[in-house]
């Protein structure tokens, strides 16, 4: 595969295209979520809002690898982008008259289109890094996905925030045009700026090339499944749920305090998870040493992070579940968790071949939708059922089997 003469451009543009995707993504999250807690759905309800979405990257992730590698990046990359606009179209065309099934049936549907629109811009972003970063240069695969994996999720935080307050604001419906409106202007501009050099795709691409025969992989991507699971667990409905609970006083002004706040926690959270996954390389001082020396690193933060949410998990039980050390546990989950996901994001690419890229990075994100949809359903689940201190056990036990696979590694 030729790389651009320009390869800073090309990911200039990659990144600008996944930035305006996250922050529409992180914003459509928090104006679910806030808007249906509101309306009354209960915990599991507002799982089943996310659950198709997360589905769908499941499937989306299982051939998009194939697909971009049968038509190329840039492909794959401008229809996750159009896809995100017509879900946030379509999201915007609910009625608070429809019945309480069918709301969260179109919903659900909804969510899936745009999980769809997330896992293609995703891998098409991921792969682009592999082929776009210099190949003799000590390192500097690990500081390019890093910086990418960490910018992204720092925007996907400000999209937290904006979701919040636009709700606040301007309310459900308008929010979705408006971030529709925005989200067009920015696919224009990337077509028309995008610089040559990303492949184009090639015929003779199999559908079966797609499952890795690597076990390096195979191991890393049921690892990369129980990592996010751990972490969905408590992020997706348990906490955000828990803070209104806590934060809301039942009035229409209490609604809107709350919810900024908890968009303000989202945001932050988030944000730092983004900044220390860019930092990870220079943290960790791991950017020159061998991928062997970068499994081991990878072992030892998934142990350390299982005791996090066990340990606010044993307190909670305790009744020391004050929002303050709830906040400072979480923030520290953030940081060790974001270490996690950097070495992880760093050893797919490290693992695969140029000319399978595309393929192992999909079936690896595959696993990654997987964890997510896992942890969404055990978060209204165990929120339901054992409140916020049984979604923070759970999630160590997922930290601890994802610390069991990468021992095989």
């Amino acid at each position: 595969m030729a790389k651009s003469a320009n390869p800073i451009a090309a990911y200039g543009a990659v990144t600008a295209a996944y930035w305006a995707f996250m922050l529409t993504d992180g914003a459509l999250r928090m104006l679910v979520l806030l808007h249906f807690h509101t309306l009354g759905f209960s915990a599991i309800s507002l799982a089943y809002l996310f659950l198709f979405y997360e589905f769908m990257g499941v499937v989306t992730n299982l051939s998009a690898g194939w697909v971009a590698a049968r038509f190329g990046l840039t492909s794959t990359l401008y229809t996750g982008l159009m896809l995100q606009v017509l879900a946030l179209l379509a999201l915007a065309q609910l009625d608070v008259g429809w019945s309480v099934a069918f709301s969260i049936f179109y919903v659900m549907l909804v969510q899936g289109v745009s999980g769809v629109a997330k896992d293609l811009s995703k891998m098409s972003a991921k792969s682009a890094v592999k082929i776009l970063a210099p190949s003799g240069e000590d390192g500097a695969l690990f500081r390019w996905v890093a910086l990418l994996t960490g910018s992204k999720n720092a925007v996907k935080g400000f999209g937290f925030l904006l979701g919040a307050g636009l709700l606040g604001t301007m309310g459900f419906r308008p929010s979705l045009i408006a971030m529709a409106a925005v989200l067009v202007a920015v696919l224009i501009a990337v077509a028309v700026f995008m610089p040559a050099g990303l492949p184009r795709g090639k015929k003779s691409a199999k559908f079966s090339h797609v499952f890795s025969k690597d076990p390096s992989i195979n191991r890393l991507s049921v690892a990369r499944l129980f990592l996010f699971g751990a972490r969905d667990t408590w992020f997706v409905v348990g906490i955000p749920v828990f803070f209104y609970s806590v934060l809301s006083d039942g009035t229409a002004a209490g609604d809107r305090a709350a919810f900024f706040q908890i968009g303000t926690f989202m945001a932050v959270w988030i944000i730092g998870y983004g900044v220390v996954q860019a930092f990870a390389p220079k943290m960790l001082r791991a950017a020159v040493l061998p991928v062997q020396a970068v499994s081991r690193l990878a072992r030892r933060w998934v142990g350390i992070l299982t005791f996090i949410p066990l340990s606010l998990a044993a307190l909670a039980l305790l009744g020391i579940d004050a929002p303050l050390v709830i906040v400072f546990g979480l923030l520290v989950f953030g940081v060790v968790f974001a270490l996690n996901s950097s070495l992880h994001s760093y050893l797919i690419l490290a693992f695969t071949k140029a000319e399978r890229v595309t393929m192992d990075v999909g079936f690896y994100y595959m696993a990654n939708a997987g964890g997510r949809l896992l942890g969404t359903l055990l978060s209204g689940l165990s929120y339901q059922f054992g409140g916020l201190a049984l979604c923070l056990a759970t999630s160590g036990v997922l930290a601890g089997l994802s610390w069991v696979f990468m021992r095989r590694l």
